[in-house]
């Protein structure tokens, strides 16, 4: 739905997940082959793909209208080709993107209203759906080597806005329904770009990743130390004081295939504290609020049940796991989205952790 969305260090990597990574490369497999889990999660059959392919970001319109993005021929240091995905009510099949597709992987996608979505790629890419077709975007800057978008969202109303840098200064890009515009930079000058842009149902406007801000006609910024070999991978802001952040972090040094353990915090207003999470090695990738902008769903990867992917619901007091179908190769989930009208959610991923002949397109419904 946003982003929002896909794992910066995921995207950062998207040869592999990093250096360290599960014990063993998967068996390949096709994943219509997995077993439904009850209730709940079940596998959906996707469309061919090259081997090393990944869907890092999905958005849904309605029970009839859903897109999801990643790349194909992931392998080595190749960061493979776009792969554009589309439900129209009954299956998924790919979209044409004709030369787009060599610009590298897709990250991000965004559902816009009116059967319109937007859509962020490597090197700062920006597309737009026009109903039938993926185009590219302009915006102010893009193709300059100090400038360049990294996620984007989309309110109700149309509106719309991506995180990235422009001019070699961290902010926000807006669509304000004809056009793209830059606006207020981060007041640090030396600000990193932020990987991912959050907006609230309030309307507040939040980018994170290496910086954490909120833009609301000025920009507040949080102090976070992400931490070494860290990456943030989702933001929840419920209210100023009471804010969600997932991750994960490798720390220094380990033996090589060491997994990353779960970053998990949330903020009070003063700041940030660990939550316990239902485990501690592996990575949640996303986080999801409900209509109201309250906590939802979490997307996460458990190295202990790795054929498994593993959901933490918010029951209104506590975060509690639910599993998807179980798999004959992993299952590392990126994001997920509400179905609009509906109580269902699509959540897509890979096959495997590594990016090789093993890693296949893998998406899940719940409902």
């Amino acid at each position: 739905m946003r982003r929002r969305t896909f794992v910066s260090g995921l995207a950062g990597t998207a040869a592999g997940l990093g250096p360290a990574g599960t014990a063993g490369p998967a068996t390949a497999a096709s994943p219509s082959a997995a077993r439904s889990a009850a209730p709940g999660w079940s596998a959906v059959p996707v469309p061919d793909a090259r081997p090393g392919a990944r869907l890092y970001g999905v958005a849904a319109a309605g029970p009839c209208l859903a897109w999801a993005v990643g790349a194909e021929g992931l392998s080595g240091s190749s960061e493979g080709t776009a792969v554009a995905l589309r439900w129209d009510g009954s299956a998924w099949s790919r979209t044409d993107l004709g030369a787009l597709a060599s610009a590298g992987p897709l990250t991000a996608v965004t559902s816009a209203g009116a059967g319109g979505a937007w859509a962020v790629g490597a090197d700062g890419l920006l597309l737009a759906w026009d109903g039938a077709t993926w185009k590219k975007s302009p915006y102010p800057g893009q193709g300059g080597s100090r400038t360049t978008v990294t996620d984007v969202t989309a309110a109700p109303d149309g509106r719309a806005w991506a995180s990235g840098r422009y001019d070699g200064r961290a902010g926000l890009l807006h669509w304000d329904g004809r056009q793209w515009r830059w606006g207020t930079p981060l007041p640090d000058a030396a600000a990193p770009t932020p990987g991912h842009v959050h907006v609230t149902p309030g309307g507040e406007v939040w980018v994170y990743g290496d910086v954490i801000a909120r833009w609301d006609g000025a920009w507040t910024v949080l102090p976070h130390t992400t931490g070494i070999r860290a990456t943030v991978s989702g933001l929840l802001p419920v209210a100023h004081d009471d804010i969600w952040l997932t991750g994960y972090g490798y720390g220094i040094g380990g033996p090589p295939g060491k997994p990353p353990g779960v970053i998990f915090e949330r903020w009070d207003g003063t700041r940030w504290t660990p939550v316990e999470a239902p485990y501690s090695v592996g990575l949640f990738s996303s986080i999801l609020g409900d209509g109201r902008g309250r906590p939802d769903r979490i997307t996460g990867w458990d190295f202990w049940d790795q054929k498994r992917s593993h959901y933490l619901r918010w029951d209104g007091a506590a975060w509690v796991s639910e599993r998807g179908p179980e798999m004959p190769e992993t299952a590392l989930m990126t994001d997920l989205t509400p179905i609009p009208g509906t109580a269902a959610y699509w959540s897509v991923g890979t096959t495997s952790f590594y990016a090789g002949s093993t890693a296949r397109m893998h998406i899940e419904r719940f409902g």
